[in-house]
């Protein structure tokens, strides 16, 4: 079991510099998630809360639940580089969604979005959240 948590919290890309790069481009990524979807969860427009696509028909509140999570939460965890890998997930499914389900038959300027969204997370997903993290700080407690 420690193993396997080693192999989830390890990221370091070899130089301070590329280590640095990403913690730049995991936080800059995140503070846009939640500047530009995360905010829309708490605004009320014409008496309305944001409505989020349910392709799957899944229960509204579970539906709701984890787009809100995604967009709100998960930017946090990213910043702060804790449970990085597993914090992306549910995000990239919900911009994965986006752009295969939702924005499916939409032009690729409307797909682009949730396109950047779902590589950028995987390329997160991918290296992890590198030594300027607390996914690294924790590693080295273990």
């Amino acid at each position: 079991m420690i193993d396997i948590l080693k192999q989830i919290l390890y990221s370091d890309l070899g130089t301070s510099f590329n280590n640095l790069a990403l913690l730049f481009f995991r936080v800059l990524l995140a503070i846009e998630l939640f500047r530009v979807h995360g905010m829309k969860k708490f605004r009320v427009e014409n008496g309305q809360r944001e409505h989020v696509p349910n392709p799957f028909h899944l229960p509204e509140k579970l539906n709701g639940l984890v787009a809100t999570f995604s967009d709100t939460v998960v930017p946090f965890l990213v910043i702060l580089g804790l449970g990085t890998r597993l914090a992306v997930m549910p995000t990239i499914g919900v911009t994965a969604v986006g752009y295969f389900i939702v924005h499916g038959k939409d032009s690729l300027e409307v797909r682009d979005a949730p396109y950047m969204y779902t590589i950028s997370l995987l390329l997160i997903l991918a290296l992890g959240a590198g030594k300027y993290s607390l996914d690294y700080y924790l590693l080295n407690l273990i």
